[in-house]
């Protein structure tokens, strides 16, 4: 008579677990593809692809450095009389005031008279910051923001996070390389546009935690006047 164990053996490895935290890790990850998608797409969306001039004046223009031709577009808008005084944000420290002014020949009278230049600011956080001071300093209540087309949302996300109380007007520089091909079909400008939209959603998600009282890094535009260098006029500093 053959012996019977007493001792059923051992179940199969645990096969249904994995394969259900195999199946939820693939439907998570589908779930945030698909809202990355999405996101990405209405990123897209609000970049205009001509530039358009406003449709009215207001107080004051800012122009963030970066991108081909904002400056001197900004300055065309200063010419037509769109603003009353132009802030150049984000001017590099080591450049001098004739490097404005030899790009920039046929406005000189007025980097002369109504430009302001600021050169502390490194990055578009701290351009809202020095903004929302040049703005406040001059009791302007409205602006036009003048900056390249993919990165006008995360400007005007920051800008309104930095000054509320002021209006703002949005003037998209649109480079040739944008009107002249699909942005899909260069590399460099879906990588450009990919490293924006990242940078845009961290924006919102800290501009959003700032307003819940979250905020992390406390805001630079709260920081003491004395902290911060010195206003210096116009021509002493270019971009």
């Amino acid at each position: 008579m053959s012996l019977q164990p007493d001792d059923k053996p051992p179940d199969a490895p645990v096969a249904a677990p994995r394969g259900f935290l195999r199946a939820m890790i693939v439907a998570v990850l589908a779930v945030v593809f698909v809202a990355v998608s999405i996101g990405f797409v209405g990123f897209i969306s609000q970049l205009r692809g001509a530039e358009t001039r406003p449709a009215h004046t207001a107080d004051g223009i800012v122009v963030l450095t970066g991108g081909s031709s904002r400056v001197s577009d900004a300055m065309e808008l200063l010419a037509d009389g769109y603003g009353k005084r132009l802030l150049i944000s984000g001017v590099h420290p080591t450049n001098a005031a004739s490097d404005i002014s030899r790009s920039l020949p046929d406005n000189q009278s007025l980097l002369g008279c109504c430009v302001d230049l600021d050169r502390s600011a490194v990055n578009t956080r701290s351009n809202a910051a020095e903004t929302r001071r040049w703005a406040h300093e001059r009791g302007f209540k409205s602006l036009i923001v003048v900056t390249s087309n993919y990165h006008m949302p995360r400007a005007i996300v920051e800008l309104s996070h930095a000054m509320p109380d002021i209006a703002l007007i949005p003037f998209a520089v649109v480079g040739d390389k944008w009107r002249d091909e699909p942005w899909w079909t260069s590399g460099a400008t879906v990588r450009l546009l990919l490293s924006e939209y990242v940078k845009y959603v961290a924006a919102e998600v800290r501009v959003r935690l700032a307003d819940l009282g979250l905020d992390l890094m406390p805001d630079l535009a709260e920081q003491p006047a004395g902290s911060l260098p010195p206003h210096k006029p116009a021509t002493a500093l270019a971009n």
